[in-house]
């Protein structure tokens, strides 16, 4: 038998940066061989750590206002000055979002030693199964046999994304235990399927206008063997749902009608997919004027049949016939209702003790280091409120 002040459940983001801020007689366990492993293959291997337009309106949850404390509390800014002040290069991409110059590897072996100087402990290559509550203690019963009892209980165990990777929904299944209800989980930021229309046109990449149910990111889309992907359709895969379609606007900020009437003026006895390649990349321009039955030369089109293709090509509506599910989903939407958690110390309000953080709830951020960011913030969230109470 162990007795510990806290015991965290997942030593990923979140679960690290808690234990960070709990302090001494803090026990993290999990069942990897490594820590952060999500940490690891972000970003390319660089770690896409945090975004300097993080706020509360980048995070998806049933109660839109949940995430401002903590996020308000422990900014992308107190992780870039906790970055700096170990020495990591990093740098800044598009839309604000900041990298590893050298290793993802880096920011693990930061978390780490801050760990390590807070007098928190880390157990690897075990799990944790049933988890009693005495009225005193949490006790919960490892994969190797032992036990350990803790004061406090902290679930960092993420949600379904990438179960490769060992994620599954234990985390649901100990808040549903405790009296806590969970909302519907679904993959998130993951590409969208549409078995293989797109197949010929694996790896044709253009900067568009993806939206969804009144949402819209511009970034690129990147055509693959089983549909669409790029920053663009992961972005709008957070706010899709099945059945229903996306519109891609394949000329952003671009009058197309406007586009084509030119290129009819300046060489309309071009060959339509010759006209259209000017405009979007070539073999994309082939494909739709097959697909679309598009008239051979543009100087065959009247100013309406030009109307016509420039809406389609502002305005492409593709109904998706699914995802690609948790398998390869950055993060999972929906989890642990925040109607019965403290927004300020992401506490459990029907058990005492009881900590939710990082993605196991239901907060899911934008592509781009958001969720990184709310791993950061809640974490922080938690452990302080730990500390406070030694």
């Amino acid at each position: 038998m162990q007795d510990v002040k806290t015991l965290i459940l997942g030593a990923g983001a979140a679960g690290m940066m808690c234990a960070i801020h709990a302090g001494a007689g803090t026990l993290v366990i999990d069942h990897a061989k490594a820590p952060g492993e999500k940490i690891r293959i972000s970003g390319g291997g660089r770690c896409n750590f945090t975004n300097t337009d993080c706020g509360p309106g980048n995070f998806l949850s049933a109660n839109r206002h949940f995430a401002k404390s903590a996020l308000a509390r422990y900014t992308q800014w107190d992780f870039i000055e906790l970055v700096s002040r170990h020495n990591i290069a990093w740098h800044e991409k598009t839309l604000g979002q900041l990298f590893c110059d050298n290793s993802a590897k880096d920011i693990i072996a930061m978390l780490l030693a801050e760990m390590d100087a807070a007098g928190a402990r880390l157990r690897l290559g075990v799990s944790a199964g049933e988890i009693t509550h005495d009225g005193a203690v949490f006790r919960v019963t490892l994969s190797d046999g032992s036990t350990v009892r803790a004061r406090n209980l902290v679930v960092a165990t993420g949600g379904k994304s990438i179960p490769k990777m060992g994620a599954t929904g234990f985390g649901y299944d100990v808040a549903r235990q405790f009296g806590h209800d969970v909302l519907d989980t679904r993959p998130a930021l993951v590409p969208l399927t549409f078995g293989d229309r797109f197949s010929p046109l694996s790896g044709v990449s253009l900067p568009v206008q993806a939206a969804a149910n009144g949402t819209a990111f511009n970034e690129a889309m990147l055509f693959t063997h089983r549909g669409l992907s790029g920053p663009a359709i992961l972005q709008i895969s957070s706010f899709w749902r099945e059945g229903e379609a996306i519109t891609v606007d394949l000329m952003p900020g671009r009058d197309a009608f406007g586009a084509l009437r030119a290129l009819r003026q300046n060489a309309g006895g071009k060959a339509m997919a010759t006209m259209l390649a000017d405009l979007i990349p070539t073999r994309l321009a082939q494909a739709l004027a097959t697909d679309w039955a598009l008239p051979a030369r543009l100087a065959d089109c009247s100013d309406k049949t030009l109307r016509d293709i420039g809406a389609r090509l502002n305005g492409w509506t593709l109904t998706p016939t699914g995802s690609e599910g948790y398998r390869t989903a950055e993060v999972t939407l929906g989890g642990v209702d925040t109607a019965q958690i403290s927004s300020r110390s992401m506490e459990s309000t029907l058990q005492p003790g009881l900590f939710f953080i990082g993605e196991v709830l239901d907060v899911t951020g934008w592509l781009g280091g958001y969720n990184f960011q709310w791993a950061w913030s809640s974490g922080h969230a938690a452990g302080t409120e730990i500390a406070r109470r030694a």
